[in-house]
């Protein structure tokens, strides 16, 4: 009997030892990292009860009671170890939630790491794209918002900071209707569609009015980015409000490797107010990564209608590359023309971007397609000439001013 036990502890030690190595693989969605190096995992314990099966108990301790990702958590260490190929396993999982010294210590140590604005700083890996117009009413945040859901389907890390401090609607476009969770004085985004999101809007309430200028409203976004636990993200897309006021401003002190993304309608009115947005660049350390057309036509009955006229797009791309290109090194693209659809509208407002399907998972739509093209370009071409397919692209002749 003795000899019988010896050989089945042996088998337990390893067990346990190679269910925690697992657990270092399994990911806390907030913070992005190992919920072994976050210190949650307090105990792994294995008892042998027939010939091949194992019992299993994991003790871990969340960051906060009522964690939102708590379901989330749960089912990547289940599929940790019951995917263990070695034995039959079952596990029970014994969850709580972490005393307020060890979560402070915990805080402490990522702020640590952090200590300031984590995107402000040479050798970054994120791309950090400012999505800008003229004016309102041409579409910039639903473009914001389709365009983040495509990068996050296509499998980046992707967060989103809604600026837009007088019109935020990211958390509507984006369905994100809970609040941050508040961990010690630093806060989690809200994640949906697989976007970290962070707006004023989940704090003031949609119905409220925020008049705020100068100094607070660039502190509000220093804030967004410093006492915001992003992780490292692939992109960042920041909703910029319309025009060219303190926030862009703000947007280029803040994060100088930012690239402006230029969004205008057809119509002059539109288009001759939207390069005002893009000359942004000549006054502060920005990049110009492209201008965006939305609302180019409108497909009814067979015909296709310019309901806004159309070529504002490329007269945007055509004014700011002879203003731009000496400083910039490159020409400014017009990366896409977008169709006037009432999907867009329609499905937005029910906190699903259009670009996805119920399942989270790329729409196989023209619109979708034309979303992921932009993708592809921004990704693919950092500070190049980008060669695009667009509806009402004309030969013109290339020009460079001082």
């Amino acid at each position: 009997m003795k000899d019988t036990e010896n050989a089945i502890k042996p088998s337990e030690q390893v067990i346990a030892r190679e269910i925690y190595a697992r657990l270092t693989g399994v990911i806390d969605p907030e913070l992005g990292k190992s919920i072994t190096d976050l210190g949650m995992v307090t105990g792994v314990s294995v008892e042998n009860t027939s010939a091949k099966h194992y019992a299993v108990k994991i003790s871990i301790e969340l960051t906060v009671p009522g964690c939102p990702l708590s379901e989330v958590i749960r089912e990547r260490i289940e599929s940790a170890v019951t995917s263990y190929p070695d034995a039959d396993l079952s596990l029970t999982l014994d969850v709580g939630s972490m005393g307020e010294e060890k979560l402070n210590h915990l805080v402490a140590e990522l702020k640590a790491a952090r200590r300031e604005n984590p995107f402000h700083k040479p050798g970054i890996k994120t791309r950090v794209f400012a999505i800008a117009s003229g004016k309102g009413g041409v579409g910039k945040s639903s473009v914001t918002a389709n365009l983040a859901a495509t990068f996050a389907a296509l499998g980046y890390d992707t967060a989103v900071i809604d600026a837009d401090i007088y019109g935020f609607s990211m958390p509507k476009l984006l369905g994100a209707h809970s609040h941050p969770t508040n961990l010690n004085g630093m806060l989690m985004p809200v994640e949906a569609w697989g976007v970290k999101v962070m707006s004023i809007g989940m704090f003031a309430g949609s119905d409220q009015a925020i008049l705020w200028r100068g100094p607070r409203l660039q502190r509000s976004l220093e804030q967004f980015l410093s006492d915001v636990w992003w992780g490292e993200p692939d992109v960042l897309l920041i909703d910029m409000a319309p025009g060219t006021g303190d926030m862009a401003i703000s947007v280029a002190q803040s994060l100088p490797n930012a690239e402006l993304i230029v969004v205008t309608t057809p119509q002059p009115s539109a288009s001759d107010i939207a390069v005002r947005a893009g000359l942004v660049a000549l006054q502060v350390p920005m990049d110009v990564a492209g201008v965006v057309e939305n609302m180019s036509w409108y497909d009814h009955d067979g015909q296709r209608l310019r309901i806004f006229g159309q070529g504002g797009g490329q007269r945007v791309a055509d004014q700011l590359t002879q203003q731009l290109e000496t400083k910039l090194g490159h020409k400014v693209p017009l990366l896409a023309q977008l169709p006037l659809e009432t999907d867009v509208r329609e499905v937005g407002e029910t906190g699903r971007p259009v670009v996805l399907d119920e399942d989270g998972q790329l729409a196989s739509s023209d619109l979708s397609i034309r979303f992921q093209e932009i993708v592809q370009q921004l990704m693919e071409n950092n500070q190049t000439e980008i060669v695009t397919h667009n509806e009402d692209n004309e030969d013109s002749e290339d020009e460079s001013h001082e």
